[in-house]
């Protein structure tokens, strides 16, 4: 029975030391990774304006719809179908000498604008469509937006780089410590999305987990007004690793 006992008290002790060291905090880094992919754009989305003015409200609205359809006649014989074009904004509202009186007299007569959005598939085709826009009548050329049809592929490599980032500064830092990375514990994804490369901050001299990849050749055509280069695909994202001795 003593024998027993001893037996059963040494085991106590020995769960005892297990589970107080099952319930110590496991070591552990947290890191964050970003990576920018760069490629040319292989789509324009050009948003373009009407503007019209007249004290008759239906004379404004008529002179915006002319150039409008004389507009839309003149993208689709030369550069995009007609399902690619698309209304951005319409807004008919009066407007006055003095924002604060609207008055009879200070009344100048009704605003339309009406923006719409051509999406082309084309580059090389951008200055004949600002052309024969503008001769046909419309008065703004709002915005241009620079797309690439392979975002998808783009993202998931900017992804893959910015993980390979995040490991890359994880091991570095344990080195620091005196440790080594073990397994991921969890990944968390931040924002992606494309727009002008207008610099990365560290630049070429930025830490290792910043990472940036140019995707073939940026474009050095010059389309009139209009210059191609790079847009940027981007991807970040936060890992926790484990910490081993």
């Amino acid at each position: 029975m003593r024998n027993l006992f001893f037996f059963l008290l040494t085991l106590a002790v020995t769960l005892s030391g297990t589970l107080a060291r099952a319930g110590e905090p496991q070591p552990k880094i947290t890191v964050s990774g970003e990576a920018v992919v760069k490629v040319s754009p292989d789509r324009v989305v050009v948003t373009l304006g009407i503007e019209t003015m007249d004290p008759n409200l239906e004379k404004a609205k008529s002179s915006n719809d002319r150039i409008l359809q004389l507009a839309i006649k003149a993208i689709t014989s030369c550069c995009a179908d007609l399902k690619e074009i698309q209304t951005a904004h319409l807004s008919i509202a009066p407007r006055y000498r003095d924002s604060n009186r609207r008055t009879p007299e200070d009344f100048l007569g009704y605003f339309v604008n009406n923006a719409f959005a051509v999406t082309l598939n084309d580059p090389a085709k951008i200055e004949q469509l600002l052309t024969v826009a503008l001769q046909a009548g419309v008065t703004n050329i709002d915005n241009l937006s620079f797309e690439t049809t392979e975002f998808k592929k783009y993202r998931e490599q900017a992804r893959e780089l910015a993980l390979q980032a995040a490991r890359e500064k994880a091991e570095k830092m344990a080195a620091v410590l005196g440790a080594r990375v073990g397994a991921p514990l969890q990944v968390t994804e931040g924002g992606a999305g494309w727009g002008y490369y207008s610099g990365w901050r560290g630049g070429a001299g930025g830490m290792s987990q910043n990472v940036m990849q140019s995707v073939g050749e940026a474009s050095d055509e010059l389309y009139g007004s209009v210059a191609l280069g790079q847009i940027s695909i981007r991807a970040s994202v936060s890992v926790t690793f484990a910490l081993t001795n």
